[in-house]
């Protein structure tokens, strides 16, 4: 087999990396000198690490984050805003996501909330989880409308969340005489 044939049979089955790399170590001389074991180590570390990169660029652009730059490490905690780095750096590991649970931010206007929701969605991004950011008051608007529309269970498998997770929101709908009637 040749090389050029063994590089658009690794390009027809979505290999690129590796064929790039694979291009690269047969133009460079010192190459032959290396074991093949190592050399063959080499390319399948070039293309996992791609595949890696790649996901991880997926799973930002799907999670449709209002601040794709927001980072944990860049949070001020010295702003006056009484926030508790110790639980911030825990929530960051992403474990409560392994352990079904929510992370509910308030706090006033203009206080950092869509930061941090944001800094969390990237952090989870980044151990490959998906994320979808999607503001409390869309959401509520979907919700109802998929109601009207008979979509609910539709609407929830899209927006990747179980009944019971919306139940414990306590959904409320504002009637124009002000009553309130649980959806």
């Amino acid at each position: 087999m040749t090389n050029q044939s063994t590089l658009d049979k690794l390009s027809e089955m979505r290999l690129t990396s590796i064929a790039d790399a694979f291009r690269i170590q047969m133009d460079d001389s010192s190459m032959k000198e290396v074991p093949f074991e190592d050399r063959f180590g080499m390319l399948v570390d070039v293309e996992y690490s791609s595949r890696k990169n790649n996901r991880l660029k997926r799973l930002i652009r799907s999670a449709e984050l209002e601040q794709p730059d927001a980072s944990i490490a860049a949070i001020d905690y010295q702003s006056g805003r009484k926030l508790n780095k110790t639980l911030i750096s825990r929530l960051a590991t992403c474990k409560y996501i392994t352990e079904y649970r929510n992370i509910f931010i308030t706090g006033a206007t203009g206080s950092g909330k869509t930061y941090m929701a944001c800094a969390f969605g990237m952090e989870a991004c980044k151990h490959y989880y998906s994320v979808k950011y999607v503001r409390l008051p869309d959401l509520l608007l979907d919700l109802q409308a998929a109601r009207d529309n008979g979509a609910f269970a539709t609407t929830l498998k899209i927006h990747k969340a179980s009944t019971a997770d919306y139940r414990r929101m306590a959904i409320a709908e504002t009637h124009r005489s002000g009553n309130q009637k649980p959806v």
